[in-house]
């Protein structure tokens, strides 16, 4: 009896660990609160091991930059799209736009703005996209300095961004 009272606690427990947190599984991230698809990165990004603040994030090898991904559900966050863009700009300083645009992500609405600003004193290159969905808001962001692998960057996040669904 007691050797099946361990067994039924292990099971459940190893379902658990199965089930529970966030979890990326191929393009497939869910974390019980939000569930979407990701586009697939080469394989020179690697996926970074993050604690706290986004959901994903990965960094290329090639070029030192990294995409991030993060994902708020809180009817409280109807925001407008600049507004929240300039939540994810805290902290850098001589922002300037290149291009701004309204572009159509997963049927919504989305701001992508490109830019360039200085972190602790270093300039980054920026894309930021953001999109609000079903009463949720999902930011992507790629950073990294200014260079031509930068460029190369932004075509793996361009088709990371395509493959995204809710």
């Amino acid at each position: 009896m007691y050797g099946m009272k361990v067994w039924t606690l292990l099971t459940v427990s190893l379902l658990c660990v199965q089930c529970g947190g966030p979890q990326l599984q191929n393009s497939h991230y869910s974390d019980g609160q939000v569930s979407f698809d990701i586009g697939k990165l080469p394989a020179d990004w690697k996926q970074l091991d993050i604690e706290d603040g986004n959901d994903l994030a990965w960094q290329s090898a090639r070029s030192g930059a990294v995409i991030q991904l993060n994902a708020s559900c809180d009817p409280g966050l109807d925001i407008p799209l600049p507004a929240l863009r300039n939540h994810l700009l805290i902290g850098f300083t001589e922002r300037s736009f290149q291009h701004e645009q309204t572009i159509m992500l997963v049927k919504r609405e989305a701001l992508k703005s490109e830019l360039t600003a200085k972190l602790d004193g270093q300039v980054r290159a920026l894309v930021l996209v953001v999109l609000k969905k079903d009463g949720c808001v999902y930011d992507f962001a790629l950073i990294g300095r200014p260079s031509e692998q930068f460029e190369q960057s932004h075509r793996d996040f361009q088709t990371f961004l395509s493959g995204f669904q809710v």
